[in-house]
This record gives structure tokens, C-alpha cells and sequence, in this order.
């Protein structure tokens, strides 16, 4: 057996991360007390809450879940706490560089408005990575169960930051609602000003959704994606145009999209020459962070090092990451190899 490697050692990218979802369980608990919310029990019980988003009850619940832990979130100080700590989780895990995708929409009302909500979050990852030393960047992700004239909103609101670190837009939300078509326009808005078309498809919904991503968004990334492992042609198209799905194996299991670690279709993908980047979503409900993604696909997947090393590099390549920052992620990479 070769030797293993510590996966929290291998430099990766981190480019499936929701805002509210990457928070401390311990963080989210002081930040109840303090403005006195009472969470539901799931969210208190010490352990991952049970999740099954396979039928329409079991999303609304994780929704419901999502959505009281979002009441934590009401000042800037909050907001700043919740992107440095994120960061620091990242760093522990390995990570160079984080993508951290949110809707400024649901924090708008608390923090003045859109315009004040997403100068607070671009500030805060700002001050994040010079606090931790991670590359750190925003995606903006309209809502699918919004109207698309939101999104288009969105779209403009984050091209007119892309200079101050926002680097893609995302559609996130229920996919078996809202056709991806709907959203075009904004997705076009958010291509022409330069930023990068990352959203959520081939989770919930089989491989059609993964290419109304690409067909009606024209997606440079997918969230998730890994239902596209049913349709051999659509995984030949995702390897021949180089398309990163960002996949989250602890996640699908969580929301019940496969039942077990090894149902998941990590060795497909891969094998059919897919890019990924795995992801962990939403750790606060699903109780895995990064480098445990990669313990998954170790344990239950039988990725070798060098396998896992390749995960690693296609994160990198997937990222917005600047040359420079992606050259010195693949060097370590190697030397994490090497040694």
C-alpha cells in the first residue's frame, strides 16, 4: 500500500462554498444567543441535521434550516466573522483559493441595501485574505425561485464590482424550478462584463439541467454536475470543452441525491475526462468541510495520490485564480507529490 498523504497538505481551490452555509456551527450557535433567535432543533442538536432533498418537503425543510441560520446574520460585524472564519477553515484544509458564492438579496434589508450589503462582503473577503493569506473571491448567485428580472439586476449590480473581486455569477435554489432559459438575459449581462457563468445544474434534476446550463447559459462551470454521469454523451462534451463540474460528495449524500459516499459518480466523471473541483457546499448542514471531499474520494473511490493530485490541479484550473496564484497551487501540488 503506498504511503498517504495528509489531504489537509495538498493546495487545492475551493469553488463551491454558499455564505451563510460555510459557517461554524459554534458561530452560528453564539450569534443566536446574541440576537436571541431561537433555532430549530436541528440546527442545535451537535450533529449534522438529517436532510433529504429528494422530494419537495425534504428541500422546503432544508430551506427552512438555511434560512434560520441566515436570521443570524444582521450586522457587519457578523458578516466580517463569517468570511474570516470561513477563510480560516479553508486555510486548514489546504485551500489557496476560495470562491465563495452568496445572493446579497437576503442581506440587503439588514445592511442597508444591495449596494452597502455586497461593499460589506467585498470588504470583508478583502480584509479575509489579507488576515489569512487565502486568494479569496465572490461569486454572485441569483435566485431560481426569483423573478428573472432579480437576476438580471444581480447581473448588472456584480459586473459593476468586478473590479473590486467579484468573478462569476452562479443560479442557485431548487433546480427542479424556474427554467434555466429564464435566466439568460442575466447571464449575458454577467458574460459580457468579463465574468465567469457558474451555475447550479445536475443535482436534483438528471442530465437535461446540466445542459440547459450550457446550451441556455452558456456555462463556463457547473455546481454539481454529477448527474451528467448518466448521459455518456453530455460527460463527452463536459471533457471535450473542458467544463468544471464543481462536485460535492458529502452533499449529495446529505440531500439524498445518492444514498451512500461510494454511489457517488467521482471515478466516472474522472475517468470520462470531466475537470472537477470538489466543493463542500454547505458545511454547516452537512458537517464536512474541504479536505474531507478528497478523504471521500481516497476511502470510497480508491484515488490514489497521484489521483488525488490531479483532483487538485483540475480546482486550480477550474478557479479564476490569476496565473500567478494558479502556477504557485500547481508547484505545491507537486511537491506535495514529491515528497
Amino acid at each position: 500500500m503506498e504511503h498517504v498523504r495528509d489531504l489537509t497538505l495538498l493546495p487545492k481551490a475551493h469553488l463551491h462554498l454558499h455564505f451563510t452555509g460555510s459557517m461554524r456551527p459554534s458561530t452560528l450557535l453564539e450569534l443566536a444567543d446574541k440576537y436571541g433567535v431561537r433555532l430549530p432543533d436541528a440546527l442545535t442538536a451537535g450533529e449534522p441535521p438529517k436532510l433529504r432533498a429528494t422530494d419537495e418537503r425534504g428541500w422546503f425543510r432544508f430551506q427552512r434550516l438555511y434560512d434560520a441560520a441566515r436570521s443570524c446574520l444582521r450586522e457587519p460585524d457578523d458578516i466580517r466573522r463569517l468570511v474570516r472564519e470561513a477563510a480560516e477553515e479553508d486555510v486548514r484544509d489546504g485551500s489557496g483559493w476560495l470562491e465563495i458564492q452568496v445572493d446579497p438579496t437576503s442581506y440587503a434589508p439588514l445592511l442597508g441595501g444591495m449596494i452597502p450589503a455586497v461593499e460589506i462582503i467585498l470588504d470583508a473577503v478583502d480584509a479575509a485574505s489579507r488576515e489569512t493569506g487565502l486568494g479569496m473571491r465572490v461569486l454572485i448567485a441569483a435566485n431560481r425561485m426569483k423573478h428573472p428580472l432579480d437576476a438580471r439586476t444581480l447581473a448588472r449590480l456584480a459586473v459593476r464590482y468586478a473590479d473590486r473581486g467579484i468573478v462569476g455569477f452562479g443560479l442557485s435554489n431548487d433546480e427542479r424550478r424556474g427554467m434555466a432559459r429564464d435566466f439568460d438575459r442575466a447571464f449575458a449581462i454577467a458574460r459580457e462584463g468579463g465574468l465567469l457563468a457558474a451555475p447550479h445544474g445536475g443535482e436534483l434534476t438528471g442530465p437535461a439541467s446540466v445542459r440547459d446550463c450550457l446550451d441556455d447559459l452558456h456555462a463556463a462551470r457547473i455546481g454539481h454536475g454529477v448527474r451528467a454521469a448518466e448521459d455518456p454523451r453530455l460527460l463527452g462534451r463536459l471533457a471535450d470543452r473542458q467544463i468544471t463540474c464543481e462536485v460535492c460528495p458529502a452533499s449529495n449524500v446529505a440531500l439524498g441525491v445518492y444514498e451512500r459516499p461510494e454511489d457517488v459518480p467521482l471515478r466516472t466523471l474522472f475517468e470520462a475526462g470531466v475537470p472537477m473541483a470538489l466543493g463542500a457546499d454547505d458545511p454547516l448542514l452537512f458537517g464536512s468541510r474541504l479536505a474531507a471531499q478528497y478523504e471521500i474520494a481516497r476511502r470510497y473511490h480508491a484515488f490514489t495520490d497521484a489521483e488525488l493530485a490531479e483532483l487538485a490541479r483540475q480546482s486550480v484550473r477550474g478557479s479564476a485564480a490569476p496565473e500567478d496564484v494558479q502556477a504557485k497551487l500547481l508547484a505545491g501540488i507537486d511537491h506535495w507529490l514529491a515528497t
